[in-house]
């Protein structure tokens, strides 16, 4: 906490220049004390008897007001004051007392604050410098009288970035933490190990300034474990981690604390999802909650949705269940890998069951308007996708004789000719991560080489560069880029 005088210092030295606005310094408040960011400033106003002068000035002459953002050009003065009662007295029309804040341009000089109380007729004192002739013109023949205002800036006017530049340290000035994704009410952080001192004010200025938060948690170690998840710390607000999110017109249901979740990825499963078409099977090897999965069941797809993760599991199902895509999202809780190698058969034994589905979606994502669908169950995979990109690339051996182990004993050329065979297109997560010692920093070009050679050692297969088709996810990190590679499974690998 700052003494008050200092404050009071601070609080005058804050009000030189009301476009350079700014909350008082509380530099290095670990406890966020709201009234320390009040700001007082003194500009003019002026206050019309009739009303209806209100409009008409604003319209000829709404430049001579102030034109700052977030300051009102309309506020009201203090009816009760003694001030606002001798105003009253005068019989006016604006019982609200409403005035037009004029241009800042016209300061408030300290012979305009001993000598406006003494008479309603006072006229500013740089009036002429300030405001054009015709307007002082209109302010005269409407019988206006100049009031100097005082506005007040409060905690709720400053914006979360303006706040923490006035309380964290200045050597932490240069990256104010005030972005963070967003789940449902749940705002999540992660705070470099500086900024985790300050967390606890930094959690409820977030928490303060947007109103659909109403939980703020910081990241307190990596996503290590192989359910992606981490563990993590209330920072502010209360400690509700069930969330539930809308995405690509769906309803995602979990707990943010025990599922993977990231709300930044929603472009991408959107990439992915639009190039999904419909009446063709889908494989999400690594389904979490379901954000590739489900919005491709609601877009006509047959969906094999898996997550090792039992809690995924769990909401995967309540998510398929509260889409209404049960009959086209099949959810399963079991690895990977052993997903892959098995899915073939699965899907072929599943259609002998199941040779058609009926399905309901929405055209253009219109709630009120119902399509339903008699959809053929497709014998292949069209598409697998591999969204864990920590690891998802270790995965690819498990194509390795895809259709030869899923359908031993039947030849290449009888597999062929099972209705809807195709080789499927393999989507690949990952990071290709690189040290940030290395010089010079390697090229994206590399960086494709690179990959190349590790999904070629992992099919034990050379497959052609060409073959591959490689999309910037996003940057975790400068050392730390996420790509999708996708390519068709060579039909040497499926049959090895």
């Amino acid at each position: 906490m700052i003494p008050r005088s200092l404050s009071r210092l601070i609080r005058e030295m804050s009000t030189i220049s009301l476009r350079n606005l700014s909350p008082p310094i509380c530099r290095g408040s670990k406890v966020l004390d709201k009234s320390a960011f009040t700001v007082k400033f003194k500009v003019w106003s002026i206050l019309f008897r009739d009303p209806k002068h209100i409009g008409q000035f604003l319209k000829k002459f709404n430049k001579e007001s102030i034109s700052i953002p977030r300051i009102p050009f309309i506020d009201c003065l203090n009816t009760k004051s003694s001030a606002g009662k001798e105003l009253l007295s005068l019989g006016v029309k604006n019982k609200a007392l409403k005035v037009i804040i004029l241009t800042d341009k016209l300061s408030v000089t300290e012979k305009d604050k001993e000598e406006e109380p003494k008479s309603i007729k006072y006229t500013p004192e740089k009036l002429n410098d300030a405001l054009s002739e015709e307007c002082i013109g209109f302010i005269k023949d409407s019988d206006a009288i100049y009031r100097i205002h005082e506005l007040t800036f409060g905690y709720d006017f400053w914006k979360a970035e303006e706040i923490l530049k006035a309380v964290l340290p200045e050597n932490l000035l240069d990256d104010v933490p005030t972005s963070f994704t967003k789940a449902g009410h749940l705002a999540h952080l992660n705070l470099r190990d500086e900024y985790k001192p300050y967390d606890t004010v930094i959690g409820q200025v977030i928490l303060d300034k947007n109103p659909t938060i109403t939980t703020v948690v910081d990241k307190v170690d990596t996503v290590g474990n192989k359910f992606r998840t981490f563990k993590m710390k209330v920072i502010a607000g209360e400690p509700n981690f069930m969330v539930t999110q809308r995405e690509s017109g769906c309803d995602f249901t979990f707990d943010f604390s025990k599922v993977y979740w990231n709300s930044r990825l929603s472009t991408e499963h959107g990439r992915l999802i639009k190039g999904f078409k419909p009446g063709t099977a889908i494989c999400d090897v690594m389904a979490g909650v379901g954000p590739f999965a489900i919005p491709a069941g609601k877009k006509e797809c047959f969906v094999f949705a898996n997550d090792l993760n039992p809690e995924s599991y769990k909401y995967l199902k309540q998510n398929i269940q509260s889409n209404k895509t049960s009959s086209s999202v099949i959810p399963f809780n079991m690895d990977g890998a052993q997903l892959i190698k098995d899915s073939p058969k699965i899907l072929m034994d599943y259609v002998k069951e199941h040779p058609t589905i009926r399905t309901v979606s929405h055209p253009n994502g219109h709630a009120k308007r119902r399509k339903v669908s008699e959809l053929k169950v497709p014998h292949f995979f069209s598409e697998y996708a591999m969204n864990l990109p920590g690891s998802a690339i270790t995965f690819v051996p498990a194509y390795v004789g895809l259709f030869s182990h899923a359908f031993s004993g039947m030849s290449k050329e009888e597999i062929q000719s099972l209705p809807d065979y195709k080789l499927p297109i393999i989507h690949v997560y990952h990071f290709e991560k690189f040290s940030p010692t290395e010089k010079p920093e390697p090229s994206e070009e590399e960086l494709f080489s690179r990959i190349h050679k590790k999904i070629s050692n992992y099919l034990n297969y050379d497959i052609p560069f060409e073959k591959l088709s490689f999309h910037l996810v996003r940057k975790v990190a400068p050392t730390k880029p996420m790509y999708c590679i996708s390519f068709e499974l060579p039909e040497e690998v499926a049959f090895a």
